[in-house]
């Protein structure tokens, strides 16, 4: 049973009566705390590289959004595919060696890129897109439970939404990357390709446009591998780290899907993900679409909207320590359904503004619905924590809904319908879950 409530600092409780304010880390796991925080901003790179890459690959391949919605749904299948995986062989051999299988197929995903761009091959871009999220299924799949572990339970969110705030740093890096390196700012209007092609010179210049892709990433797997080093010879906490083999029996998928605060945070964890990789997939179109901006301009702003989401995540962090994260989550899906909304029903500059601010109230989304649907988990951590790195596979689907919106419609503001639905059911998921919260903060005082 809870400890119950302090009647002197009601305001400082949550509805299970914990303490708000309870101490994040102990001198002990502080070091562990930064290692591992450095593994959010590292996956958050290729995530946003992806929005570059789908508009890089629109223009070097001459392809449609539909066509070229399939970079986020070849990374987000790795998501899928490897997280049980992942936590099955975190459970029998720990969390250390979820950070070292992640970071060796990011190594290799990321070198892959190389040769992928001299074969000018899209397939071969793809099979490299999705060992790399491999590696970063195994990275999720371990870092956010290990970091809602590394303390008190009563601060696991707070804990979790502090190490994610590091994970906008890694996407703005990512954009910026992106922007300055792989965006060449050379756009042919349709004489200068005519021309090109009666020169016989387009090809060229096409691949040329693909090559742009591979230095960035080579530099990528070359800081992957050095982090891999780093944390091969790092000694983590016993308690995080070791095999939990002997009671594996005791981690049945069967049972985790009995409890509905976990259900439903998998659920939401799917709307989200769709939600944040389609806004964001679909940004720098939409400002090239509706606005004089084109591709360096659009990726400017989409590194403004990244920064948004960064100072969200700290702010967020704050905020916790006086708001129930559940209820704070709410809040912010209210804001974003409205934002969206602007985005889809006045486009041009104005949904352009929207679709930017709505980064800012999406920051908390990801680590507190992981928090919460981990919640009290114990043994089933692990696994828990590796079929909501599952749902991640939201982020494969539902751009490619956005995609065939976009091409079907022809208008890319009502491809925002997609996360305008999303951001209502991950409102109505943070009610639902403050409401069961109460409950069981009622029966244990019972």
């Amino acid at each position: 049973m809870l400890p119950a409530a302090d009647p002197t600092s009601v305001a400082q409780n949550d509805c299970s009566g914990n303490r708000l304010d309870a101490p994040l880390l102990t001198r002990a796991t502080a070091i562990p705390f930064v290692l591992i925080t450095t593994l959010f901003f590292l996956w958050a790179i290729p995530n946003n590289l992806n929005d570059v890459l789908i508009r890089q690959f629109m223009k070097s391949f001459v392809m449609t959004r539909l066509e070229a919605g399939l970079v986020q749904f070849a990374f987000y299948l790795g998501y899928f595919f490897l997280a049980l995986p992942a936590g099955f062989i975190m459970r029998k051999f720990g969390y250390k060696s979820g950070f070292l299988i992640g970071l060796s197929f990011f190594t290799l995903g990321a070198f892959l890129f190389w040769p992928a761009a001299l074969a000018n091959n899209y397939s071969f871009f793809l099979a490299a897109l999705f060992i790399i999220a491999s590696g970063c299924s195994f990275l999720e799949t371990a870092s956010n439970p290990f970091i809602a572990q590394l303390g008190d339970p009563r601060s696991a969110a707070r804990r979790l939404n502090l190490a994610q705030a590091f994970n906008p740093l890694g996407s703005i890096t990512g954009v910026l990357i992106g922007t300055i390196f792989i965006f060449s700012g050379i756009n042919l209007n349709n004489a200068q390709i005519a021309a090109k092609k009666a020169s016989h010179t387009y090809a060229a210049y096409l691949h040329s446009e693909t090559l742009r892709v591979a230095n960035p990433y080579l530099v990528l797997s070359a800081f992957t591998f050095i982090l891999l080093l780093l944390i091969a010879m790092t000694r983590f906490p016993d308690s995080l780290t070791a095999s939990q083999a002997e009671n594996s029996e005791h981690g049945s998928i069967a049972a985790l899907f009995r409890k509905p605060h976990f259900v439903m945070a998998v659920l939401a964890q799917f709307a989200y993900v769709g939600a944040q990789v389609g806004t964001w997939s679909y940004f720098i179109p939409y400002v090239v679409t509706y606005t004089p901006d084109q591709n360096k301009a659009a990726g400017y702003l989409l590194t403004v909207s990244l920064v948004a989401f960064g100072i969200g995540r700290f702010l967020s962090a704050w905020l916790m320590r006086y708001v129930h994260p559940s209820l704070l989550m709410g809040v912010y899906c209210i804001a974003n359904t409205l934002l969206v909304a602007g985005g889809v029903f006045f486009p041009g500059w104005f949904g352009v503004w929207t679709l930017l601010l709505s980064s800012f109230f999406m920051s908390l989304m990801y680590p507190t619905i992981f928090a919460q649907g981990i919640r009290g988990l114990g043994e089933y951590a692990k696994i828990g924590g590796s079929v909501i790195v599952m749902s991640i596979v939201g982020g494969a689907l539902m751009p490619l809904a956005m995609g065939y919106i976009a091409d079907s419609s022809g208008s890319q503001a009502l491809a925002y319908l997609v996360p305008f639905v999303a951001y209502i059911f991950i409102g109505v998921y943070s009610f639902a879950d403050l409401r069961i919260m109460r409950r069981g903060r009622e029966l244990s005082l019972s």
